[in-house]
């Protein structure tokens, strides 16, 4: 066949094949296209599922008589003019392609009205290539766009629509992800003639928390911190859910660039890294989050439907999120915002018809506000239950059992924590102690005692079966599972007294030798440095050899080869690794699993309140690495409620 030049109406059908893939594809344009023009009202008509039709109102701008056509035309926009523009794209659309794509596989009628005119005016197509001259339509001030028909004329895509229920969660889930986009707009959504989603304008704190709660879940909003972080000229802010909210798929996962929803490898990751000591093994975090960073740095045109976007800055990107991330998880424990009441929420099956406990009420509604500036924190945490803890989630079974090395001052420091002298209760004033002597039957003070120092903790009052610390703060009851709180502690403590020392190296008496491909291997030797600080000594052999000279001194004894490999695997993908730290950790878990007090076990309330104690001043503490809480807080409304006081 020759050469020859495509007929403009195929041309447009190809594009389409790229962005018009369903009904929610056709949603997310028109949707992208208004959110550009300016709207602060949007309303959404669909039918079957918008198989059948899909019009979208708003109060945008509109567009002026002598341009519909050219809105129909492949690659007409008013959003770029040079490359200086599209090299810094602010708007959701750019490309000019999607009305085209969409009038050539639909029966379609753009009407628009721009302030100033007498009517609006009203375009129709039939799915060719040509349109009718425009026509006098009576129209308010911006634009509606009725599509009806999807891909009649392309009856090999229709046959590939599913029902008329997947179709419409696909479309619906659209508007959900571009709601949480623009809290300054309105959206109404309607499906068969039925009112489906109301999302009134939410230009407050208190708004924008129901409409994160009307679209994510009650639940969510309930157990989410509001964090907030800036540096190196990005900023990330939103709502992060705490690691006791985790679920089985990553459905409730929501991050924007710059407005724009992705879903973007390297964001993933750097999340998930973030997450990692804390949630149960195959879990997936829930999240809202925005990132704002200069359009210049991140290039939103590396996808024809533009869901992923190639940043130009990829490391400090994912350091940024990572660390911001890192630290607000390590913020949320007692007392580290005002109002902190709990951070198990679902504390309780057992009083269903109670709200759950929140975590905080500083800043936003129902939230915990973790703290814009935290003291660096960039290890990950573990802690567990007495059983199933003997290594964190994630990390390779491997290193997990194996019994390593400690320097002797870390093995030292454990052993002495892990007794729980009860001379570590810190000094309290003796109207508000709940000790007398240290002794194991001391009184605590009577209710009527003032308790104005009161920790957020609170004190002890009892043990229950050898596993549960019953304590009473100023707003109720605390209950915590003591071996998973001291194991949070000792594993913190052993982590940062390893980290101080650094990451040793121990040579080994015989190098071992990796045959690996002559890529993998141009890496290590571009990457000696990095390799260096993780303690491991590479060197290339020869030009597919590698040879390991020597290995973190904890780690000795497991195996290196699938280390190395490890690493130069996240090299290649992040330009960075943390599989030694990893081990490491996973190590460490271990070692203050066995190191934490157990079960049956008696404490004195002195050592109760200790635990306590060290509980707020311990990052993380409010969860294990598997991402169950370490301790619940009933408040006296709670109790209330589940007594049926005052009914």
């Amino acid at each position: 066949m020759p050469i020859h030049e495509l007929p403009p109406q195929l041309i447009n059908q190809i594009a389409a094949g790229e962005v018009v893939e369903r009904p929610a594809s056709v949603v997310k344009e028109l949707l992208e296209n208004s959110l550009d023009a300016g709207a602060r009202r949007i309303q959404l008509d669909v039918e079957q599922g918008g198989a059948r039709r899909i019009r979208v109102r708003d109060d945008g701008c509109g567009i002026p008589r002598e341009q519909l056509s050219l809105a129909l035309s492949r690659h007409a926009t008013s959003k770029i003019a040079s490359l200086d523009d599209l090299e810094r794209v602010g708007s959701l659309g750019f490309r000019g392609e999607a009305l085209p794509s969409i009038a050539s596989v639909s029966r379609l009628t753009l009407t628009s009205a721009v302030a100033g005119d007498d009517s609006g005016w009203s375009l129709q197509g039939d799915g060719g290539d040509r349109f009718e001259a425009p026509e006098p339509a009576p129209h308010p001030v911006g634009t509606t766009i009725d599509v009806r028909e999807l891909f009649f004329n392309v009856p090999a895509r229709r046959k590939f629509l599913r029902t008329e229920r997947t179709e419409y969660g696909h479309l619906e889930e659209v508007v959900r992800r571009l709601a949480l986009s623009r809290f300054d707009v309105g959206f109404d959504l309607n499906h068969n003639r039925k009112s489906t989603l109301r999302l009134p304008l939410a230009e407050d704190a208190a708004a924008r928390d129901r409409r994160v709660g009307q679209i994510c879940g009650e639940a969510f909003l309930e157990q989410a911190a509001f964090m907030e972080q800036e540096g190196a000229g990005l900023r990330l802010w939103g709502w992060m859910g705490l690691p006791t909210f985790s679920r089985s798929q990553a459905d409730l996962q929501y991050f924007y660039v710059n407005g724009r929803m992705v879903r973007d490898r390297l964001v993933t990751h750097a999340v998930r890294q973030a997450y990692q000591d804390v949630l149960y093994h195959g879990r997936h975090p829930a999240y809202v989050l925005f990132l704002e960073l200069d359009p210049a740095l991140v290039d939103v045109n590396a996808h024809p439907a533009k869901h992923e976007v190639r940043f130009r800055e990829s490391r400090l990107v994912h350091d940024f999120l990572f660390r911001s991330l890192h630290r607000a998880l390590g913020a949320l424990r007692p007392g580290a915002s005002p109002g902190l009441t709990g951070p198990a929420a679902a504390t309780a099956e057992a009083v269903s018809s109670t709200e759950p406990s929140r975590v905080g009420q500083a800043g936003h509604a129902g939230q915990a506000q973790v703290p814009k500036t935290q003291a660096p924190d960039d290890t990950p945490a573990h802690a567990g239950s007495q059983a199933d803890h003997a290594r964190p989630s994630g990390a390779p079974a491997a290193w997990g059992g194996r019994q390593g090395r400690l320097p002797l001052n870390v093995a030292e420091s454990m052993e002495a924590y892990g007794r729980l002298h009860p001379d570590t209760v810190p000094a309290v004033d003796p109207a508000t102690t709940l000790a007398t002597g240290g002794e194991a039957g001391g009184t605590p003070p009577s209710p009527e005692e003032s308790l104005t120092d009161e920790p957020p903790m609170g004190f002890a009052l009892a043990q229950l079966h050898g596993v549960y610390i019953l304590a009473r703060n100023r707003e109720g009851l605390v209950l915590v599972d003591m071996h998973a709180a001291h194991e949070r502690i000792t594993y913190e403590r052993l982590k940062k007294a390893y980290r101080g020392e650094g990451v040793k190296s121990q040579p080994l008496l015989i190098p071992e030798t990796l045959q690996v491909s002559r890529a993998e291997a141009d890496l290590a030797e571009a990457h000696q440095e990095a390799f260096a600080s993780l303690g491991l000594e590479v060197d290339r052999s020869g030009p597919e050899q590698l040879r390991l000279r020597a290995v973190p001194s904890l780690l000795v004894g497991g195996d290196a080869a699938a280390l190395v490999r490890d690493v130069i695997a996240d090299l290649h993908v992040h330009g960075q690794s943390t599989r030694v730290e990893e081990h490491i950790n996973a190590l460490l878990g271990t070692m203050a699993c066995h190191g934490s007090v157990r079960a049956n076990r008696s404490l004195t309330l002195p050592e109760m309140n200790a635990l306590l104690r060290d509980m707020e001043a311990t990052e993380r503490s409010g969860q294990c690495n598997h991402g169950r809480p370490t301790w619940v807080a009933l408040s006296m409304a709670e109790l209330d409620r589940l007594f049926m006081r005052g009914r």
